[in-house]
């Protein structure tokens, strides 16, 4: 591979259909028990509504200055750096692919993307081929360390760092499994201001459906925190929680939403997402049932905020709202925290804030991408 440039090479790993069931939790979907009678008119506490709202409105803003690493070490030369994706039909995880390549072009190093193809076995198996390339470090792309744990352990005894992005719950450096830094978002921040947004835009009555996978472990413990949040109004019902694997949503997604119109007709009038490709999968049975595009049930994203979700809220179509991970930034500081890996420093600790986009915020943008860290990284990194 030529050093000095990013080059990408995506090797599909496959794996038997028994092995692609081995870990996961297959379409279970959770009700509330008894029957639902719509969604209870006890409305929200008056100081629980106004707090939502607060917090809803502060995460909209579009112009927060830059608050990330302005320091650091100037750029190790001639790096190559291996990312695993989880899968890159993962709208997040191949967005980060995307800035990390983007970034270590900049910083003058060689990329190569190796596509778990969403299995454990064939993730076990990526990861396997990107130790034996002996790579100057791994990413971890949206997946859980453990389900490749003698992978993990072989990159440790081999001294290559690891850096996750969604690869455990929470931001920065990991002891077990062994990570120089996870990127992401607050999970907990994330989960709430979801939850939030439909308390705040309901004004603390709604049914709810809630879609999540729970065979990733980050997904799970997300899709929890906002049911947590969402309890916290008695006006806001859940009506279902729908456990759908991401590999598998472009199937089941449209024939899990029209049982759910079938089954709750009216009083379902809001959904929160663990990923934006959820609502993608959805649109087209809401729209056989003939639900306007911009009607119940009012859609919100808690992650990862690709260009089809920001495409869907701006035609308010089937989405009102995202809480995008900021993804190409997300690469750049991968790229910038391996940086400061190579030249034995201790991880930047920094957490990029939340934000929501809706069809008034977002400019027409096909992403969230703040301001001010390409240059800030640059001036870091001395290029």
């Amino acid at each position: 591979m030529k050093r000095g440039a990013a080059t990408v090479l995506a090797a599909v790993m496959l794996a038997t259909a028994g092995a692609a069931l081995d870990g996961c939790q297959r379409g279970l979907s959770t009700g509330t028990g008894a029957p639902v009678a719509g969604p209870s008119r006890a409305g929200c506490p008056a100081a629980t509504l106004a707090r939502a709202k607060a917090d809803v409105q502060r995460a909209e803003q579009v112009d927060a200055p830059w608050n990330g690493p302005t320091s650091g070490p100037r750029a190790v030369p001639d790096r190559t750096i291996v990312y695993v994706a989880q899968t890159m039909t993962n709208p997040g995880v191949a967005g980060v692919a995307r800035g990390v390549i983007e970034a270590a072009t900049v910083i003058g190093w060689s990329v190569r993307v190796i596509d778990g193809q969403g299995t454990p076995a064939g993730t076990q198996a990526a990861l396997g081929q990107a130790i034996g390339l002996a790579p100057s470090g791994i990413v971890i792309g949206g997946f859980d360390p453990d389900l490749t744990s003698q992978q993990v352990a072989q990159a440790d005894a081999a001294r290559i760092p690891l850096i996750g992005w969604h690869a455990v719950a929470a931001p920065g450096p990991s002891r077990s499994p062994l990570l120089f830094s996870n990127i992401t978002t607050s999970v907990g921040d994330v989960a709430r201001l979801s939850a939030d947004w439909v308390i705040a835009e309901s004004d603390g009555n709604a049914g709810v459906v809630v879609f999540t996978d729970d065979s990733i472990p980050f997904a799970k413990n997300k899709s929890q925190l906002i049911k947590d949040e969402l309890a916290t109004c008695p006006g806001v019902r859940l009506l279902a929680s729908e456990n759908i694997p991401i590999p598998d949503a472009t199937v089941r997604t449209p024939q899990e939403v029209s049982a759910l119109l079938a089954r709750f007709q009216g009083q379902w009038t809001h959904s929160v997402a663990i990923n934006d490709l959820y609502f993608a999968d959805a649109a087209p049975a809401l729209r056989a049932a003939g639900r306007p595009g911009d009607a119940a049930p009012y859609n919100i994203g808690a992650g990862d905020g690709d260009p089809s979700a920001f495409q869907r809220i701006d035609g308010r179509q089937f989405q009102a709202a995202t809480v995008p991970e900021p993804l190409t930034e997300q690469g750049w500081q991968i790229v910038d925290e391996f940086n400061r890996a190579f030249s034995h420093q201790p991880a930047s600790g920094y957490v990029a804030p939340v934000h929501i986009s809706t069809a008034v915020n977002s400019g027409g943008a096909t992403s969230w991408d703040p301001s001010g860290y390409r240059q800030a990284y640059r001036t870091i990194w001395g290029r």
